[in-house]
Formats: C-alpha cells, sequence, structure tokens
C-alpha cells in the first residue's frame, strides 16, 4: 500500500523535529552537568586552597626540627673539636633508646643554638600558620563547629611556648626559678601541642563522612593512634619527672615525645588527598 507523498513527508518532519528536541536535551543536560561541575570547582577552590598550603606547610614543620636537632646531635657527638672549650661532650648517637643525653643539653650551647634557634623559630611561625589555615578548614566543612575555638587557642598557644623557650635557649642563668619556669614553658609546648592535635582528630572523625572525599581515612586512624600513644605515655611519665634516678627515662622519653609530635605533622602531609 502506497502513502501520499505529503502523508510521508509530515512523518520525515516529525522523525526530524524529535531528533532535534533529543538533541537539544542532551545538549542543555550536558551544559547543566558542565556548569555544575564548575559550581562545585569553584565551591571548594577556597577548601583545596587551603588544604594544600596545610599540606606544603606540615611537612617542613617535619623536616626543620627534625634536622636540626639530629644535626646538633652529631656535631656534639662527631664533630665537637668546633665547639666552644668547656660545652659537654657526649658520646650517645641513639638518645631516643639510651636516653643519654637531652634535648635541651644538645642544642643550648654556642654554636649549636645558632643552628638550633633559628630552627625552632621558624617552625613556631609554621606552626601558626598551619593551625589558622586549618581553622579554614573545618570552617569549610562546619562553620561553627564546637572546637574551632580550642583547637587555634592551643594551637597558637604551642607555637608561642616554642617561641619563648627559643629565645632563651643559650642564655645562662644560675637561678632555680629560672630553670623552673624554662622546664614549665617546654612542658607547656607539649601540653598545648597534644591537646590540639587531639581536639583536632576528635573534630575530623566527627566530619569523617563529609571530609572522605579529600582524606585518607587510614592516615587519620594512624594519627588517632598516635596522638593516643603520646598522651598516655605523657601521663604515665608524670610521676617520674620530679626524681634525678629517673634522668635516663626522662631523657628518652623526651627524645620520642619530640619524634612523635613532630611525625604527627608528616602524617598531616600524607593524609590530604591531592584532589
Amino acid at each position: 500500500m502506497l502513502y501520499p507523498w505529503n502523508y510521508v513527508n509530515k512523518i520525515i518532519n516529525r522523525i526530524i523535529w524529535v531528533t532535534q528536541k533529543n538533541t537539544e536535551a542532551e545538549e542543555n543536560r550536558a551544559l547543566k552537568k558542565e556548569e555544575l561541575k564548575e559550581k562545585i570547582r569553584r565551591s571548594n577552590s577556597p577548601k583545596m586552597d587551603y588544604i594544600k598550603k596545610v599540606k606544603s606547610i606540615s611537612i617542613w614543620i617535619f623536616i626543620v626540627p627534625f634536622i636540626s636537632v639530629n644535626v646538633c646531635l652529631i656535631i656534639i657527638t662527631k664533630f665537637h673539636q668546633i665547639l666552644a672549650p668547656g660545652v659537654p661532650i657526649h658520646s650517645s648517637m641513639l638518645p631516643y633508646i639510651d636516653g643519654g643525653v637531652s634535648i635541651s643539653r644538645v642544642v643550648r650551647n654556642y654554636p649549636l643554638y645558632l643552628i638550633f634557634k633559628p630552627a625552632m623559630f621558624l617552625t613556631s611561625f609554621l606552626l601558626i600558620r598551619y593551625w589558622l589555615h586549618t581553622k579554614e578548614i573545618i570552617k569549610s566543612f562546619d562553620q561553627h563547629h564546637k572546637h574551632i575555638k580550642k583547637i587555634l587557642f592551643f594551637g597558637i598557644g604551642s607555637a608561642v611556648c616554642l617561641t619563648i623557650h627559643s629565645i632563651f635557649l643559650g642564655i645562662k642563668i644560675d637561678h632555680d626559678l629560672y630553670k623552673f619556669l624554662r622546664r614549665v614553658v617546654m612542658l607547656s609546648f607539649i601540653i598545648f601541642e597534644l591537646v590540639a592535635q587531639a581536639y583536632l582528630i576528635a573534630t575530623y572523625l566527627e566530619l569523617k563522612e563529609k571530609l572522605k572525599i579529600v582524606i585518607n581515612q587510614k592516615i587519620l586512624k594512624i594519627k588517632k593512634n598516635l596522638i593516643t600513644v603520646l598522651i598516655i605515655a605523657s601521663i604515665i611519665a608524670i610521676p617520674f619527672l620530679p626524681f634525678n634516678n629517673f634522668k635516663f627515662l626522662k631523657h628518652a622519653l623526651e627524645w620520642n615525645l619530640f619524634l612523635g609530635v613532630i611525625t604527627f605533622y608528616l602524617l598531616t602531609f600524607f593524609m590530604w588527598k591531592k584532589k
């Protein structure tokens, strides 16, 4: 059966019209999808900028103090001929294990404090930037999170304590009160650091569903375990602090707490995803 030519034309035109409409619909959907992606990208851009800054800062917070204190340790044990006359010489190359010498004893004499003090000033500056950027990251996921002010207070407080300790490092004042205050400042630095890190981990765990796109959950768990171990070790060590009989234990604990605290920042570098 043959259809009239006009009828055939109508069918063809209808097919063309439907095809054009489908094509336009597909193009509109693709355009809306791209617009949505661009909107998400723009909204995430400041957030990713802060994450990149925290990543780059955190690795230097690990590198700078780790290298400076261990360079001083190597000099005082292996290249002591460059030291000023009268500076005590130590043979302990593994104070992390044997506690043969304290960090303060290693870095406080000339010319070693010329290496350590600038490194600590730089570390303090990096710590302040780290905690300020971390605050912005948290606010981008939860504008009014309950721990933001605490994290900022203890985080920047730790940097201030480190700066004060570094200023007086190498200054010899033979007075018990001065020695006591110096220990208090150093102890305050450790406490402030541990508290700030504990609050930060608690915050990340509360926001882990929102953070899962940008954070490595396995590294976050490692950081949680690390800060737990550091806090427990610090609490256990408190009863031994007043006694001189445990100086080797106290020295070994000091070195390992130092290593544990800066390792927290090394893990931060690996925790944040690149994209």
